[in-house]
């Protein structure tokens, strides 16, 4: 008997002290309510169905942002296409009796290795200017050896 009396007085210590917790528990929910109850009255805090519509618009907005920037970038890439990437520089003298290597070619590539070259000669009356179309990395007039090696320059660019 005094074990089952023993037993009887711990169980009624444990239903006490749940009792306790849960009046304390229940106290703390209670104010946390109040709380947002008071947010709710003020505006604070909206219903997940403003939420929801407002992320929803954002997403649309930086989804239409995102397709704008992806059609720059494409028409970007199609005008890198057509613009000067390459570029091949070739100094030289072309007369032994003159000093410095005063003369140049210049070979300027698109990526599909059209463009054209500036030959600029160094004379003892000046400086002569000329100017080759290349298409395809050829030209349809007789190219110089140095000529020939600016575009090759300009094509073998990495």
């Amino acid at each position: 008997m005094d074990i089952l009396l023993i037993f009887l007085i711990i169980l009624g210590v444990v239903v006490l002290a749940l009792a306790v917790i849960d009046i304390f528990l229940f106290r703390k929910v209670s104010q946390s309510h109040k709380k947002i109850d008071v947010l709710l009255e003020k505006g604070n805090i909206k219903d997940f169905k403003d939420i929801f519509l407002s992320q929803n618009a954002r997403h649309e907005s930086l989804a239409s942002d995102l397709e704008k920037a992806f059609s720059k970038i494409e028409n970007l890439e199609n005008l890198c296409e057509t613009t000067i990437r390459k570029v091949g520089v070739i100094r030289f003298n072309p007369f032994n009796d003159m000093g410095g290597n005063q003369s140049f070619i210049i070979a300027m590539l698109d990526n599909k290795n059209d463009g054209f070259i500036i030959s600029s000669l160094f004379v003892n009356d000046g400086n002569r200017v000329y100017t080759k179309a290349v298409k395809n990395g050829r030209s349809e007039h007789a190219l110089s050896p140095q000529e020939i090696e600016a575009v090759e320059k300009a094509i073998n660019l990495k």
